[in-house]
């Protein structure tokens, strides 16, 4: 009696969403329908025409929470990404939303949120009657971590496959060896967040010369970082290659030198890299080899002579 007279059929005698869901979920022996809380209005005038049509029984309803953003707005398409596709090309893994979005609402018995092995244990502890009346809030900053912590579980050659769309779109792709990659992988794992951030992590690797951010040029270029480059440029002229060896005569340098580790390493990874953030830097100056790191040393050191110029 407090319904609100409703359309069934449209004047050309067409089924209107109503009449035909409903009949879709008996002829399908729907068992269970799961709405979402913006449609609850649905529910009773679904149950109202399957008394009217004779249909036997009814199916278990529920309603799930909305999800809301940061603002605890509802979700638009309008002001919130909420497209899968565009998770994807920013490099969040299939494994990892599906993992967050379970846990929208709900949350496992056992407590561990965070597992790979989500898409095989979740639906078999999931209840509905678990769910959460609340709404539930869509955090980006989880996410970010809930797609790192599977990034971090990935074999090395499933991460240099799953990498490949964003290396191919770099100008470098035709100089990309997965061999090289492969090298430096476990440590680009633990340092990015998606996917898309692989390829400005190893790109150095790749590119004749380093792309320079010249932010961090400026920073890390004070007024010691000249003689500082000399000094390296020399001692690597007779070092060991090895990233262990690198790691001790450049910080024992540092030592003598009486200069800070941070801001002495800082000249030697922008001039090798481009920047002041990358993989480890011993490690990658053995991957470089000596040649290519005393190349773009020297390439450096020129470069701040004519600065000082």
């Amino acid at each position: 009696a407090n319904l609100e007279d409703f359309v069934i059929a449209r004047a050309d005698g067409s089924p209107t969403f109503f009449l035909a869901n409903c009949i879709d979920d008996h002829e399908m022996g729907v068992t269970h329908v799961i709405r979402g809380e913006d449609l609850l209005n649905v529910t009773p005038k679904q149950l109202l025409l399957r008394s009217a049509l004779g249909f036997p029984g009814r199916p278990t309803q529920a309603h799930l929470p909305l999800i809301v953003n940061e603002r605890r707005k509802k979700l638009s398409k309008r002001r919130d990404d909420v497209s899968l596709l565009d998770y994807r090309d920013r490099g969040y893994l299939a494994d990892a939303m599906f993992n967050y979005l379970a846990l929208l609402g709900w949350g496992p018995p056992d407590g561990v949120e965070v597992r790979t092995d989500a898409r095989e244990v979740f639906p078999a502890m999931f209840e509905v009657s678990a769910i959460n009346s609340a709404p539930a809030a869509f955090d980006p900053k989880k996410l970010l971590h809930v797609n790192a912590e599977h990034l971090r579980a990935l074999s090395v050659p499933e991460l240099t496959e799953l990498s490949r769309p964003y290396i191919a779109e770099q100008p470098w792709a035709d100089r990309f060896d997965s061999n090289r990659f492969a090298e430096i992988a476990p440590e680009v794992q633990t340092r990015v967040e998606t996917l898309a951030e692989v390829p400005g992590y190893v790109d150095f690797l790749f590119l004749e010369e380093p792309e320079i951010v010249q932010a961090d040029w400026d920073k890390a270029m004070v007024p010691d970082a000249p003689a500082w480059l000399d000094a390296v440029i020399e001692g690597l002229a007779e070092w060991p290659f090895e990233a262990e060896v690198l790691h001790e005569r450049t910080f024992a340098l540092a030592e003598e030198l009486g200069a800070n580790r941070r801001k002495f390493q800082a000249p030697i990874r922008v001039a090798l890299t481009g920047r002041r953030v990358g993989p480890p830097l011993f490690e990658s100056m053995a991957l470089l080899g000596r040649a290519e790191v005393l190349s773009r040393l020297r390439s450096a050191r020129q470069r701040l002579g004519e600065t000082d110029g």
